[in-house]
Protein backbone atom coordinates (compact mmCIF):
# COMPACT_ATOMS: atom_id res chain seq x y z
CA UNK A 1 0.00 0.00 0.00
CA UNK A 2 1.78 3.24 -1.40
CA UNK A 3 0.01 6.50 -0.66
CA UNK A 4 1.41 9.14 0.42
CA UNK A 5 -1.76 11.53 1.56
CA UNK A 6 0.36 13.30 4.21
CA UNK A 7 4.06 14.48 3.73
CA UNK A 8 5.98 17.07 4.76
CA UNK A 9 6.51 19.74 2.06
CA UNK A 10 10.37 21.12 1.45
CA UNK A 11 9.76 23.97 4.01
CA UNK A 12 8.25 22.19 6.73
CA UNK A 13 4.61 22.41 6.06
CA UNK A 14 2.02 19.61 6.66
CA UNK A 15 0.85 18.66 2.91
CA UNK A 16 -2.27 17.05 2.66
CA UNK A 17 -4.84 14.91 0.33
CA UNK A 18 -8.26 16.61 0.64
CA UNK A 19 -10.67 13.81 1.16
CA UNK A 20 -13.49 15.47 0.48
CA UNK A 21 -12.81 15.42 -3.08
CA UNK A 22 -12.36 11.66 -3.01
CA UNK A 23 -13.01 9.35 -5.16
CA UNK A 24 -13.45 11.83 -8.19
CA UNK A 25 -10.22 14.19 -8.09
CA UNK A 26 -6.83 13.77 -6.14
CA UNK A 27 -6.39 17.14 -4.50
CA UNK A 28 -3.28 17.71 -2.17
CA UNK A 29 -3.66 21.23 -0.14
CA UNK A 30 -0.67 22.66 2.31
CA UNK A 31 -1.64 24.16 5.63
CA UNK A 32 0.92 26.39 7.30
CA UNK A 33 -1.51 28.00 9.83
CA UNK A 34 -3.24 26.48 12.93
CA UNK A 35 -6.37 27.88 11.87
CA UNK A 36 -5.58 25.96 8.44
CA UNK A 37 -5.08 22.54 9.88
CA UNK A 38 -8.18 22.95 12.45
CA UNK A 39 -10.47 23.80 9.19
CA UNK A 40 -8.60 21.15 7.13
CA UNK A 41 -9.75 18.85 10.15
CA UNK A 42 -13.12 19.78 10.88
CA UNK A 43 -14.43 20.12 7.48
CA UNK A 44 -13.17 16.23 6.95
CA UNK A 45 -10.11 17.28 4.70
CA UNK A 46 -7.89 15.45 6.98
CA UNK A 47 -9.79 12.54 8.51
CA UNK A 48 -9.75 9.19 10.42
CA UNK A 49 -8.63 9.39 14.61
CA UNK A 50 -5.06 8.38 13.93
CA UNK A 51 -4.13 10.66 11.37
CA UNK A 52 -5.69 13.82 12.62
CA UNK A 53 -3.08 13.79 15.52
CA UNK A 54 -0.28 13.40 12.95
CA UNK A 55 -1.41 15.94 11.12
CA UNK A 56 -1.89 18.21 14.03
CA UNK A 57 1.40 17.68 15.16
CA UNK A 58 2.93 18.05 11.61
CA UNK A 59 0.60 21.14 11.15
CA UNK A 60 1.51 22.85 14.45
CA UNK A 61 5.31 22.57 13.51
CA UNK A 62 4.81 24.13 9.90
CA UNK A 63 3.01 27.22 12.23
CA UNK A 64 4.94 27.55 14.38
CA UNK A 65 8.35 27.48 11.97
CA UNK A 66 6.65 30.61 9.52
CA UNK A 67 6.37 32.74 12.82
CA UNK A 68 8.89 35.40 13.39
CA UNK A 69 11.30 34.24 16.47
CA UNK A 70 9.50 37.20 19.14
CA UNK A 71 5.96 35.87 17.90
CA UNK A 72 6.60 32.12 18.96
CA UNK A 73 6.09 32.65 22.71
CA UNK A 74 5.27 29.81 25.49
CA UNK A 75 1.34 31.21 25.26
CA UNK A 76 1.13 31.26 21.62
CA UNK A 77 2.49 27.54 21.92
CA UNK A 78 -0.09 26.92 24.50
CA UNK A 79 -3.26 27.86 23.03
CA UNK A 80 -1.93 26.87 19.84
CA UNK A 81 -1.97 23.06 21.14
CA UNK A 82 -5.10 23.80 23.41
CA UNK A 83 -7.15 24.74 19.84
CA UNK A 84 -6.00 21.76 17.74
CA UNK A 85 -6.52 19.16 20.74
CA UNK A 86 -10.29 19.98 21.05
CA UNK A 87 -11.32 20.45 17.56
CA UNK A 88 -13.07 16.78 17.67
CA UNK A 89 -13.83 15.98 20.97
CA UNK A 90 -14.59 12.42 20.43
CA UNK A 91 -10.98 10.91 18.60
CA UNK A 92 -8.76 10.72 22.06
CA UNK A 93 -5.78 9.99 19.03
CA UNK A 94 -6.18 13.74 18.62
CA UNK A 95 -5.76 14.75 22.30
CA UNK A 96 -3.04 12.20 22.81
CA UNK A 97 -0.84 13.85 20.24
CA UNK A 98 -1.22 16.86 21.21
CA UNK A 99 -0.11 16.38 24.85
CA UNK A 100 3.06 15.15 23.61
CA UNK A 101 3.69 18.10 21.21
CA UNK A 102 3.14 19.79 24.69
CA UNK A 103 5.59 17.72 26.55
CA UNK A 104 7.84 18.51 23.20
CA UNK A 105 7.68 22.33 23.40
CA UNK A 106 7.89 22.76 27.48
CA UNK A 107 11.20 20.48 27.16
CA UNK A 108 12.95 22.51 24.14
CA UNK A 109 12.04 25.85 26.05
CA UNK A 110 13.43 24.45 29.48
CA UNK A 111 16.78 23.79 27.00
CA UNK A 112 16.86 27.02 25.87
CA UNK A 113 18.06 27.88 22.66
CA UNK A 114 16.23 29.78 19.54
CA UNK A 115 13.46 29.41 17.25
CA UNK A 116 15.13 26.70 14.86
CA UNK A 117 15.90 24.42 18.24
CA UNK A 118 12.28 25.16 19.27
CA UNK A 119 10.98 23.81 15.75
CA UNK A 120 13.19 20.91 15.09
CA UNK A 121 11.93 19.27 18.45
CA UNK A 122 8.42 19.94 17.47
CA UNK A 123 9.20 18.58 13.77
CA UNK A 124 10.93 15.37 15.57
CA UNK A 125 8.54 14.30 17.90
CA UNK A 126 5.53 15.25 15.10
CA UNK A 127 7.69 12.90 13.00
CA UNK A 128 7.85 10.40 15.92
CA UNK A 129 4.40 9.98 16.26
CA UNK A 130 3.86 9.21 12.50
CA UNK A 131 6.43 6.85 12.60
CA UNK A 132 5.14 5.21 15.89
CA UNK A 133 1.39 4.92 14.01
CA UNK A 134 2.66 3.58 11.07
CA UNK A 135 4.73 0.43 13.25
CA UNK A 136 1.38 0.22 15.21
CA UNK A 137 -0.68 -0.13 12.25
CA UNK A 138 1.42 -3.17 10.75
CA UNK A 139 1.60 -4.77 14.31
CA UNK A 140 -2.35 -4.36 13.88
CA UNK A 141 -2.28 -5.94 10.39
CA UNK A 142 -0.33 -9.08 11.85
CA UNK A 143 -1.96 -9.50 14.76
CA UNK A 144 -5.41 -9.35 12.91
CA UNK A 145 -4.26 -11.96 9.86
CA UNK A 146 -4.94 -15.32 11.73
CA UNK A 147 -8.51 -14.04 12.11
CA UNK A 148 -8.69 -13.86 8.66
CA UNK A 149 -9.26 -17.44 6.87
CA UNK A 150 -8.47 -18.13 3.14
CA UNK A 151 -11.67 -16.63 1.16
CA UNK A 152 -13.02 -14.72 3.82
CA UNK A 153 -15.31 -11.70 3.17
CA UNK A 154 -14.61 -8.96 5.68
CA UNK A 155 -17.83 -5.94 6.40
CA UNK A 156 -16.36 -2.93 7.51
CA UNK A 157 -17.66 0.48 8.28
CA UNK A 158 -16.95 4.23 7.21
CA UNK A 159 -12.89 4.28 6.80
CA UNK A 160 -10.41 2.56 8.93
CA UNK A 161 -7.67 2.30 6.68
CA UNK A 162 -4.25 3.94 5.00
CA UNK A 163 -6.84 7.13 4.23
CA UNK A 164 -7.50 7.32 8.05
CA UNK A 165 -3.75 6.76 9.75
CA UNK A 166 -0.31 7.10 9.29
CA UNK A 167 0.24 3.55 8.24
CA UNK A 168 -2.02 0.64 6.31
CA UNK A 169 -4.75 1.62 8.59
CA UNK A 170 -6.57 -0.34 11.38
CA UNK A 171 -9.63 -2.19 10.41
CA UNK A 172 -8.18 -2.45 6.63
CA UNK A 173 -4.89 -3.60 8.65
CA UNK A 174 -5.61 -7.37 8.42
CA UNK A 175 -6.85 -7.20 5.01
CA UNK A 176 -3.86 -5.62 3.54
CA UNK A 177 -1.63 -7.89 5.11
CA UNK A 178 -3.71 -11.26 4.07
CA UNK A 179 -3.86 -9.61 0.83
CA UNK A 180 -0.13 -9.33 1.24
CA UNK A 181 0.18 -12.78 1.60
CA UNK A 182 -1.40 -14.17 -1.61
CA UNK A 183 -4.53 -15.03 1.23
CA UNK A 184 -7.90 -14.11 -1.04
CA UNK A 185 -9.83 -11.97 0.82
CA UNK A 186 -12.97 -9.77 -0.07
CA UNK A 187 -14.81 -6.87 1.28
CA UNK A 188 -18.28 -5.70 1.81
CA UNK A 189 -18.16 -1.93 2.87
CA UNK A 190 -20.85 0.08 3.89
CA UNK A 191 -21.85 3.40 2.41
CA UNK A 192 -21.35 5.33 6.05
CA UNK A 193 -23.94 8.14 5.66
CA UNK A 194 -24.34 11.16 6.19
CA UNK A 195 -20.78 11.61 4.67
CA UNK A 196 -20.08 8.29 2.71
CA UNK A 197 -16.60 7.82 3.79
CA UNK A 198 -16.71 3.94 2.96
CA UNK A 199 -18.50 4.06 -0.48
CA UNK A 200 -15.94 7.07 -1.25
CA UNK A 201 -12.92 6.47 0.57
CA UNK A 202 -12.67 2.89 2.08
CA UNK A 203 -13.67 1.48 -1.66
CA UNK A 204 -11.58 3.54 -3.24
CA UNK A 205 -8.49 2.77 -1.40
CA UNK A 206 -9.22 -1.03 -1.70
CA UNK A 207 -9.42 -0.44 -5.40
CA UNK A 208 -6.46 1.45 -5.53
CA UNK A 209 -5.13 -1.53 -3.66
CA UNK A 210 -6.36 -4.25 -6.20
CA UNK A 211 -8.24 -5.62 -2.98
CA UNK A 212 -11.76 -6.74 -4.22
CA UNK A 213 -14.56 -4.49 -2.84
CA UNK A 214 -18.33 -4.50 -2.86
CA UNK A 215 -20.26 -1.28 -1.54
CA UNK A 216 -23.57 -1.35 -0.01
CA UNK A 217 -25.71 0.91 1.53
CA UNK A 218 -25.87 0.65 5.46
CA UNK A 219 -29.53 -0.53 4.94
CA UNK A 220 -28.46 -3.31 3.50
CA UNK A 221 -26.51 -4.72 5.94
CA UNK A 222 -28.24 -7.13 7.90
CA UNK A 223 -29.76 -8.85 4.15
CA UNK A 224 -26.21 -9.54 3.11
CA UNK A 225 -25.70 -10.84 6.91
CA UNK A 226 -28.37 -12.94 6.69
CA UNK A 227 -27.77 -14.42 2.70
CA UNK A 228 -24.15 -15.63 4.34
CA UNK A 229 -21.88 -13.37 2.87
CA UNK A 230 -19.77 -12.04 5.44
CA UNK A 231 -17.51 -13.96 7.69
CA UNK A 232 -16.28 -11.16 9.98
CA UNK A 233 -16.72 -8.02 10.59
CA UNK A 234 -13.46 -5.33 11.82
CA UNK A 235 -14.35 -2.06 12.47
CA UNK A 236 -11.78 0.53 13.98
CA UNK A 237 -12.48 3.61 16.35
CA UNK A 238 -12.29 6.80 17.29
CA UNK A 239 -12.03 6.52 21.54
CA UNK A 240 -12.03 2.99 23.47
CA UNK A 241 -12.93 2.83 27.27
CA UNK A 242 -11.73 1.17 30.05
CA UNK A 243 -14.30 -1.41 30.06
CA UNK A 244 -13.87 -2.46 26.24
CA UNK A 245 -17.06 0.26 24.72
CA UNK A 246 -15.98 1.46 21.55
CA UNK A 247 -17.16 4.99 20.03
CA UNK A 248 -16.96 4.78 16.17
CA UNK A 249 -18.41 6.48 13.16
CA UNK A 250 -22.58 6.54 13.50
CA UNK A 251 -23.92 3.15 12.82
CA UNK A 252 -21.05 1.00 13.95
CA UNK A 253 -23.54 -0.06 16.81
CA UNK A 254 -26.03 -1.19 14.49
CA UNK A 255 -23.30 -3.53 12.71
CA UNK A 256 -22.54 -4.86 16.24
CA UNK A 257 -25.95 -5.94 16.99
CA UNK A 258 -26.50 -7.32 13.81
CA UNK A 259 -23.52 -9.58 13.64
CA UNK A 260 -24.23 -10.71 17.33
CA UNK A 261 -27.43 -11.75 15.69
CA UNK A 262 -26.34 -13.52 13.00
CA UNK A 263 -23.81 -15.55 15.27
CA UNK A 264 -20.64 -13.08 12.93
CA UNK A 265 -17.60 -12.35 15.05
CA UNK A 266 -17.40 -8.14 15.42
CA UNK A 267 -13.70 -6.88 16.23
CA UNK A 268 -12.73 -3.50 16.51
CA UNK A 269 -9.01 -2.63 15.53
CA UNK A 270 -7.38 0.15 17.08
CA UNK A 271 -3.67 1.18 18.35
CA UNK A 272 -2.81 1.40 21.82
CA UNK A 273 -3.10 5.01 21.98
CA UNK A 274 -6.69 4.61 21.08
CA UNK A 275 -7.41 3.91 24.08
CA UNK A 276 -8.52 5.94 27.11
CA UNK A 277 -8.05 4.54 30.75
CA UNK A 278 -9.35 7.76 32.24
CA UNK A 279 -12.69 6.85 30.80
CA UNK A 280 -14.81 3.78 32.53
CA UNK A 281 -17.36 3.03 30.27
CA UNK A 282 -18.67 4.29 27.02
CA UNK A 283 -21.30 6.78 28.58
CA UNK A 284 -18.09 8.83 29.77
CA UNK A 285 -17.05 9.37 26.11
CA UNK A 286 -18.49 12.86 24.12
CA UNK A 287 -19.98 12.39 21.21
CA UNK A 288 -19.55 14.92 18.71
CA UNK A 289 -22.42 16.66 17.03
CA UNK A 290 -22.02 17.56 12.83
CA UNK A 291 -23.83 20.41 10.85
CA UNK A 292 -27.65 19.75 9.84
CA UNK A 293 -26.42 20.76 6.58
CA UNK A 294 -25.10 17.31 5.93
CA UNK A 295 -28.15 16.00 6.15
CA UNK A 296 -30.53 15.80 3.18
CA UNK A 297 -34.23 16.56 4.81
CA UNK A 298 -37.71 18.45 4.10
CA UNK A 299 -37.63 22.54 4.98
CA UNK A 300 -38.89 22.87 8.50
CA UNK A 301 -38.18 19.68 9.67
CA UNK A 302 -35.67 19.00 12.65
CA UNK A 303 -32.43 16.54 11.94
CA UNK A 304 -30.01 14.88 14.92
CA UNK A 305 -26.86 14.31 13.54
CA UNK A 306 -24.02 12.56 15.96
CA UNK A 307 -20.95 11.92 14.41
CA UNK A 308 -20.29 8.73 16.63
CA UNK A 309 -22.17 5.93 18.36
CA UNK A 310 -20.76 3.81 21.14
CA UNK A 311 -21.31 -0.31 20.65
CA UNK A 312 -21.18 -1.92 24.73
CA UNK A 313 -18.40 -4.31 24.84
CA UNK A 314 -20.69 -7.50 24.86
CA UNK A 315 -21.26 -7.18 21.12
CA UNK A 316 -17.50 -7.05 20.88
CA UNK A 317 -15.55 -10.43 20.26
CA UNK A 318 -12.51 -8.79 20.53
CA UNK A 319 -9.96 -5.89 20.13
CA UNK A 320 -7.29 -5.99 18.01
CA UNK A 321 -4.43 -4.02 18.86
CA UNK A 322 -0.82 -3.45 18.46
CA UNK A 323 -0.35 -5.01 21.82
CA UNK A 324 -2.36 -8.07 20.52
CA UNK A 325 -5.82 -9.40 20.47
CA UNK A 326 -7.90 -8.65 23.80
CA UNK A 327 -10.40 -10.86 24.36
CA UNK A 328 -13.23 -10.81 27.32
CA UNK A 329 -13.45 -9.94 30.27
CA UNK A 330 -12.66 -6.29 29.11
CA UNK A 331 -12.61 -4.53 32.07
CA UNK A 332 -9.74 -6.74 33.52
CA UNK A 333 -7.87 -7.32 30.30
CA UNK A 334 -7.74 -3.93 28.61
CA UNK A 335 -6.21 -1.50 31.13
CA UNK A 336 -3.77 -4.92 32.04
CA UNK A 337 -2.82 -5.26 27.68
CA UNK A 338 -2.75 -1.47 27.74
CA UNK A 339 -0.51 -0.72 30.46
CA UNK A 340 2.04 -3.21 29.09
CA UNK A 341 1.50 -6.00 31.10
CA UNK A 342 1.32 -9.87 29.61
CA UNK A 343 -1.70 -12.00 30.75
CA UNK A 344 -0.63 -15.35 31.43
CA UNK A 345 -4.03 -17.00 31.64
CA UNK A 346 -3.86 -16.62 36.01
Amino acid sequence: MNLQHISWTTDGRLRYLDQTHLPQQELYREADTVDAVIEAVQALRVRGAPLIGIAAAMGLTGAAARLAEEELTRDWLRRAVDRLAATRPTAVNLSWAMARMREACDRALREGGGKEQLVSGLRAEAQRIWDEDAAMCRAIGEAGLPLIEERATVMTHCNAGALATGGIGTALAPVYVAHESNRQVAVISTETRPLRQGARLTAWELTRAGVPVTSIVDGAAAAVMAQGRVNLVITGADRIAANGDVANKIGTYGLAVLAWAHGIPFYVAAPYSTFDLSTATGSGIPIEQRGLEEIDTARGASALNPAFDVTPSQYVTALITDRGVIEPPYTETVPRIIRGERITGD
